[in-house]
């Protein structure tokens, strides 16, 4: 009796995993629903190192992002929506001549070459946006591409920060790159690009979606987005995916509120749980971080991932490590809020924040807003998050912003191909470069606003 009880109890687990790593499916038509049982969902990390950035010949880095880009329209076959910030895909947009523009421009060619193809092309943008003298969309308009702009100034008195591509409803990207040819040569972005992954690529176009209706003239924000909006992928249930012996769970997060079905999990709260479940370390690469409503008056003090960090380092020991972008245009207000959470970091009462500065200098420091590290992710020994927003409030109260979580298992022999880790060795990368700078080191650097 015992032995047949052990085996019902078994059987019973058994059934139980198998449950668990189906794909949670959409209420939308998917790879699932036509009667595959997984998505492959492979991934790659995406990276665009400046030109004339150097590193050690040992040095680790993602897939480079003019590739992802330029391999994500050669697979459209349908459809291609992107939604960008601003686009600025040549050098004339601001009076540049260079030969590192050319590969915006081919961007943008191939872009225009889609409708040829029979590929519907839908192209988002905020308004307010970037002022630039930007002919993008008429060249790509007279080509059949649709455009809209979200009034996002009228709406929630914020802009459209996300940036995001979705091919054929089964590829996508999310990272820090707008559509602007400085992302691919001459500013440090990161991403990710996920594969034959159906079932998260529709759960990104709900939120495509609402940007494009609320694209409309006149639109307005329900009081609550009708159900064709929700999601069943949340950070209690997220997407469980396994290739190459590598298990991940993954969701996707929203901002601002506004924005946000009812059930889809907000972007503050996804990175605030990652930053109370870690248990080790919290690596953090953001190009500003200001706890602050910076771009509403009156300001206001905003502590809530300033708070974060400090309880994960005080209450459980966590190691906190902070990647900060310099440039010739970061903000001012940065720096007191980085020196008073530096000022913890305290071997004696055992409370670990270290804050650098990465500074990606170089030849090219003619060229407007170059030359800064534009990433915006962060690694624990739980989880990989990937987002859109820098680091203070009004990213996650006014702002359209779009985040990916994810956290992975694999034998120890297959880690170094998780996402997970690769980001971690990213993070190490530069944090361990010559471009990164402590907090009282930076003296009169002449390509950081910051110096002292």
């Amino acid at each position: 009796m015992a032995v047949v009880l052990a085996c019902l109890t078994i059987l019973g687990t058994i059934l139980a995993i198998a449950v668990l790593e189906r794909p949670v499916p959409s209420k939308e038509n998917d790879s699932c629903t036509n009667g595959s049982s997984f998505d492959s969902c492979s991934m790659a990390l995406v990276e665009s190192i400046p030109l004339y950035m150097g590193y050690n010949g040992n040095a680790t880095f993602g897939v480079p992002l003019v590739k992802t880009w330029e391999g994500l329209i050669a697979m459209a076959t349908q459809q291609l929506d992107v939604v960008s910030f601003y686009w600025t895909l040549t050098g004339d947009d601001i009076g540049v001549n260079c030969s590192s523009a050319n590969p915006g421009r081919d961007i943008l060619n191939a872009l225009g070459a889609l409708p040829a193809r029979n590929v519907s092309v839908r192209l988002l943008t905020s308004k307010p946006s970037v002022q630039t003298n930007s002919t993008d969309f008429k060249d790509l308009q007279q080509k059949g591409v649709q455009v809209r702009e979200v009034d996002f100034g009228r709406l929630t008195d914020g802009v459209l920060h996300s940036k995001f591509w979705i091919v054929d409803r089964k590829h996508f990207f999310i990272g820090s790159a707008n559509m602007d040819w400085r992302a691919l040569t001459q500013v440090k972005e990161l991403g990710v690009a996920i594969y034959n992954c159906s079932t998260l690529a529709i759960d990104l176009e709900k939120i495509f979606t609402s940007y494009w209706e609320m694209g409309l003239p006149n639109s307005t924000l329900p009081d609550r987005w009708p159900s064709k909006y929700d999601t069943n992928i949340t950070k209690l249930r997220p997407l469980l995916v396994k290739e190459d012996n590598v298990s991940s769970q993954i969701y996707m997060t929203g901002s601002p509120p506004a924005f946000c079905s009812i059930s889809r999990t907000q972007d503050i709260d996804a990175i605030l749980s990652i930053i109370s479940q870690a248990q080790h370390y919290v690596d953090v690469a953001v190009m500003e971080y200001v706890p602050m409503i910076r771009f509403q008056m009156p300001q206001k003090y905003w502590p809530v991932l300033d708070d974060a960090i400090k309880a994960a380092a005080f209450e459980k020991k966590v190691k906190v490590r902070m990647l900060i972008s310099c440039g010739r245009d970061s903000p001012p207000e940065m720096l007191p809020y980085l020196q008073s959470l530096a000022a913890l970091d305290s071997q004696s009462v055992h409370i670990s924040i270290k804050i650098l500065f990465i500074v990606p200098v170089g030849n090219q420091t003619d060229i407007p807003y170059t030359r800064v590290n534009h990433n915006k992710y962060m690694v624990t020994d739980k989880v990989a998050y990937i987002g859109t927003s820098n680091w203070s409030g009004d990213y996650f109260t006014t702002t359209g912003g779009v985040g990916i979580v994810i956290s992975q298992r694999a034998p120890h022999v297959m880690w170094e191909k998780a996402l997970q880790s690769q980001l971690k060795t990213v993070f190490d990368r530069d944090w361990n470069s010559d471009y990164a700078v402590y907090l009282d080191k930076l003296g009169h650097h002449p390509d950081c606003a910051l110096a002292t």
